[in-house]
């Protein structure tokens, strides 16, 4: 018998049948707190059925980036804190708002009912067994032997090396002055222990994904910055719109056809290069949810930072060839002066210049102020 009192088929040793509730392509990680409005006539049943047989509880997950109807393997145990009805107020569009922990994650074998996903009659179902990252599971021990004993256990070799890497990882984002970057004192305060606490490893996953998409959004921003400058000359030149009355939206069919054709063409670049971004850094976090344990996050985590190591090390390597190229180029008093100073400026063009970066914004990521 399932948690609505249905009756199912024979399940696998040590599993459950859980309600499913996919929430599209964003990874929840254990340990964190989120609040959800209720409004769709299934998962308004699906609240019913997990408060009348006092269960409160369901497994989110991933939804597959193309494929509907496709999920995640492992998804995440959102657990019932608070629940408001709010039906009144807001005319029915919204039946409740609802406060969840994640306490764990959930390894799905199979959904029970798929024929629901296309119906919408009901909510979907599914077997699945429960990893709790939450603590409360664990056996009790004495405090006074807990304490010598967490204080004799040598940390793995992979939480050393995270934290190795990680540190590298920082020196260079500060020796870049990249605009995105971790804190110094990151370097002291990563978490990379196994369990629930605030040292645990589920927070630096935290901060990582917090970072990711960060420097998504100032590759967003950057992407859109000659445009904003573009449509803001054309409304103060041709429209005659002062600094104080910048409308905060224009339609599409205002703009000008020069405008229009850039925003399409904007657009498209950004499709192009943000959604594999925003692809990369789900399956990221993806990867390490379904990791078998901590030992597995630690090597992945490892891995992520160290990719982005190479990567900054590549951009590196690349500017000092250009300022290489400018310092030579300088100094060849066989090229003629005019000619020397104009390829000089040509370089620099293509590179971020000493002043520019002093007036870009830096966003510095750390815990628990991950931005400062």
């Amino acid at each position: 018998v399932d948690q609505s009192g249905e009756l199912v088929e024979t399940i696998k040793e040590g599993a459950e049948v859980l309600p499913l509730f996919p929430l599209g392509g964003f990874v929840y990680t254990p340990n964190t707190e989120h609040v959800l409005n209720i409004f769709e006539p299934r998962y308004r049943q699906m609240y019913t059925d997990i408060l009348m047989n006092g269960t409160k509880r369901f497994v989110v997950v991933t939804s597959h980036p193309t494929e509907k109807g496709r999920f995640a393997q492992t998804g995440v145990l959102f657990e019932l804190e608070d629940l408001k009805e709010v039906s009144e107020q807001t005319g029915d569009k919204i039946k409740y708002i609802c406060n969840h922990k994640v306490t764990g994650r959930v390894r799905i074998h199979r959904i029970l009912n798929p024929e629901a996903w296309e119906s919408r009659d009901t909510y979907l179902k599914v077997e699945g067994t429960i990893d709790d990252d939450s603590g409360k599971d664990a056996k009790p021990m004495d405090e006074v032997y807990g304490a010598v004993f967490a204080a004799a256990k040598a940390a793995p070799a992979e939480e050393k090396q995270l934290k190795s890497s990680f540190a590298k990882l920082v020196d260079l984002q500060h020796e870049l002055e990249e605009d995105v970057r971790f804190t110094k004192g990151a370097i002291d305060t990563l978490a990379v222990k196994d369990g629930p606490g605030d040292d645990g490893l589920w927070q630096t996953v935290r901060l990582w994904q917090s970072f990711v998409d960060q420097r998504l959004m100032a590759r967003q921003n950057e992407l859109q910055q000659d445009f904003q400058e573009k449509l803001k000359e054309f409304l103060q030149q041709e429209k005659g719109v002062s600094e104080d009355e910048l409308p905060s939206a224009i339609g599409f069919q205002e703009l000008s056809p020069t405008l229009q054709a850039e925003l399409q063409n904007l657009q498209k670049l950004m499709r192009n290069e943000l959604q594999p971004l925003v692809l990369e850094s789900s399956l990221t976090m993806q990867k390490i949810l379904e990791a078998p344990d901590h030992r597995a996050r630690c090597l992945l985590l490892t891995f992520f930072v160290e990719s982005e190591t190479r990567r900054l090390g590549t951009k590196k390597r690349v500017a000092n060839i250009f300022s290489g190229l400018n310092a030579a180029m300088e100094d060849d008093s066989s090229v003629p002066e005019e000619e020397r100073i104009a390829t000089a400026e040509s370089l620099e063009s293509s590179m971020p210049t000493k002043e520019d970066k002093g007036n870009t914004k830096s966003i510095y990521l750390d815990e628990p102020d991950s931005f400062q």
